[in-house]
């Protein structure tokens, strides 16, 4: 017959146990935060770059319209003004005078669209012209015209 303590004894975790139990799990959930947080960073800038498109699509229908592009983008009907981050996405009418000087540039400071910008402040919402700025480069924008739509990085 065995005797009672010698039941608890091998029903129970030691001490060591338990800790080498916690270190394996802080050490799995040190590698799986990282990855799925840039998991879902690569998602929001996959919305993003599907909003922008959206609007593209919103702008070009209010130019056959009204035959000039919108002044801002309220006044566009059905479309997501925010951006996956919470920030109003960013519109310039390069048609306006005085507005190229504000337009999105590459890294020759040359304006990256000719019609007009569009784009996200991305993940850290501050964004500056020139895209190879560090403000700029999380910012997801629209380039040559429509025919570029990612990162500012990427550009």
């Amino acid at each position: 017959m065995r005797s009672a303590s010698f039941n608890s004894r091998i029903a129970g975790f030691t001490l060591v146990e338990l800790l080498l139990a916690v270190a394996i799990l802080a050490v799995l959930v040190s590698i799986a935060v990282p990855s799925y947080s840039t998991y879902i960073d690569r998602g929001r800038v996959t919305q993003a770059e599907a909003d922008i498109v959206q609007i593209e699509v919103a702008i070009a229908q209010y130019l056959a319209d009204k035959g000039s592009l919108p002044g801002d983008l309220t006044v566009l009907n059905n479309i997501n003004q925010t951006d996956p981050w919470g920030n109003p996405y960013q519109y310039l009418d390069l048609s306006v005078k005085g507005a190229s000087g504000h337009a999105r540039k590459d890294k020759s400071l040359v304006p990256i669209n000719s019609d007009y910008d569009l784009y996200s402040s991305g993940k850290d919402g501050r964004s500056v012209p020139p895209l190879t700025a560090k403000a700029s480069q999380d910012d997801v924008v629209r380039g040559r015209n429509g025919a570029f739509i990612g990162l500012g990085a990427d550009f």
